[in-house]
């Protein structure tokens, strides 16, 4: 029986060989905005559930990093939903 080298060993998979916090992430992790494909929602400060889907239980907006939300429709979004604060909506 042959000994294998432990040099050209492949690594096996355990939590110290998973990604840490210094190192760069390979696998580029991107989403559809849910509000620019087609039919999506109209974003309006009357339309109380989607705000609600964007809203968090204290009633502070979820960040874009979250919902992957891009930047101009979570610039409307706040927009709409400090108009909705103010009138008493939610």
């Amino acid at each position: 029986m042959k000994r294998r080298n432990k040099k050209f060993q492949k690594r096996g998979l355990n939590s110290l060989n998973k990604l840490s916090l210094f190192q760069k992430n390979d696998g580029k992790f991107s989403k559809k905005c849910p509000l620019s494909i087609k039919n999506a929602p109209i974003i309006d400060y009357k339309n109380v559930s989607l705000l609600r889907k964007y809203t968090s239980d204290n009633g502070k907006i979820i960040s874009s990093k979250i919902t992957s939300v891009s930047f101009n429709k979570q610039k409307k979004l706040t927009r709409e939903i400090k108009k909705a604060k103010i009138l008493g909506l939610i």
